[in-house]
């Protein structure tokens, strides 16, 4: 059944038209920002800006809500409240108490800035950052409202600064938790990979819902439950909450209705799969499991006890994409090499099969026995990895 959306959103005056433009700002993970772009224009918004780490689009607050439910590879949505250059705090002061914060903010509103960051600027310490930007926001919001004191009891409101060469952005945190908490994974490996990394990993191969998925390290099962998910175009936050759900004066709580019954809508029950997950120990294949289960994906995924050595597959034209051990301590590094040895020759057995591997290894090629077509430089969080990618032959054409 068809549902007729109100004709406009109400502001704390009463003046917030539904055609109200937002500057959103989408921060992901370094070196994967082409694939959140090709996300975000999917989705059917305009990107503005493309740089390190982040991505711009504009959008109304309905774009807010959609980017947040539906992008797989974005960490969080921010409303770019203001950007300006500061060398100074006065001038950081001067910059963020110009913003019209009571745009966004109602008078019981609950804000505060979550985290400062800064990049070759001389504004360096994230401690005076947060401190100068909170009392610039009291002292405009003091102004606007003419009261003294603020008692925000109200809705959260959390603000992130980013200072790159002077220049300051200032963004409203609409998510909250980061979009990788899709809220399925309860339970975890030892060094799990973030659900937004390991979907954009996916979506940088040519793997399709037709062909064979396979990780022979799936820990808590990731890679499989991603790709699962994207096969059933199950979208990655319909189930989890946003702090902007709490911002009714500028988000109507409609909208995030309209959000997921479309994402529902979208939900393909009846497809079929040949997704698999392997790990050594049989913990992590329950966790995997329990986890694929949360994600309503446990029919499409089948996890076993399996060690890489075990490797086979008799169908052509598969994919392995996985996360194995890097080996960071000394102590790890004579058995890792084995490791991908191991998953060096297992993958030549295989027949016309494509091989795609996230790791911090610097041996790994050597270990394999195998160059790569490409290298892919990754951030994983403070660690710079690597995407090694081995593409098979493409399987032919069904008539």
């Amino acid at each position: 059944m068809a549902i007729n959306k109100t004709a406009f959103r109400v502001s704390w005056y009463n003046r917030l038209d539904m055609k109200e433009r937002f500057e959103l700002i989408a921060p992901c993970h370094f070196g994967l920002e082409a694939v959140l772009k090709r996300e975000i224009t999917d989705l059917g918004y305009d990107v503005s800006h493309v740089e390190d780490g982040r991505v711009s689009f504009t959008g109304d607050p309905e774009a807010v809500v959609r980017a947040n439910v539906f992008l797989r590879t974005a960490e969080r949505i921010l409303i770019n409240a203001g950007t300006f250059r500061a060398t100074t705090f006065e001038e950081l002061f001067q910059g963020t108490k110009a913003i019209e914060w009571e745009r966004y903010i109602p008078v019981d509103g609950r804000f505060y800035v979550t985290k400062a960051a800064s990049v070759k600027s001389k504004l360096f310490s994230p401690s005076d950052i947060q401190s100068i930007v909170k009392k610039a926001m009291v002292e405009r919001m003091k102004s606007v409202h003419n009261i003294s004191w603020f008692e925000e009891s109200g809705s959260p409101y959390p603000v992130r600064v980013f200072i790159h060469k002077d220049e300051v952005t200032i963004g409203l945190d609409t998510t909250g938790e980061s979009l990788h908490k899709r809220g399925y994974r309860k339970l975890t490996a030892k060094a799990p990979i973030a659900e937004n990394l390991a979907a954009a990993l996916i979506m940088l191969t040519p793997w399709k819902k037709d062909r064979i998925l396979v990780d022979p390290f799936c820990g808590s099962g990731t890679f499989p439950i991603e790709a699962a998910m994207m096969a059933a175009n199950i979208a990655p936050g319909m189930s989890r909450d946003f702090t902007a759900k709490t911002w009714t004066g500028l988000i109507e709580p409609s909208e995030w209705k309209y959000a997921v019954e479309e994402a529902r809508d979208m939900i393909d029950p009846d497809i079929s799969t040949d997704i698999q997950g392997y790990d050594l120990d049989d913990e992590m294949v329950k966790i995997s499991r329990a986890n694929a289960r949360a994600a309503g994906v446990e029919e499409l995924i089948h996890f076993q006890r399996k060690d890489v050595s075990e490797l086979s597959h008799a169908k052509k034209y598969g994919f392995i994409i996985t996360n194995p051990p890097y080996g960071e301590r000394l102590e790890d590094r004579s058995s890792v090499e084995g490791i991908y040895r191991t998953l060096g020759e297992r993958y030549r057995a295989l027949d016309s099969w494509s091989l795609y591997m996230i790791t911090s290894y610097e041996g790994t090629e050597d270990a394999m026995g195998l160059k790569a077509a490409k290298n892919r430089k990754i951030y994983n969080g403070m660690m710079k990895t690597y995407f090694y990618q081995f593409p098979g032959p493409k399987p032919p054409k069904k008539n």
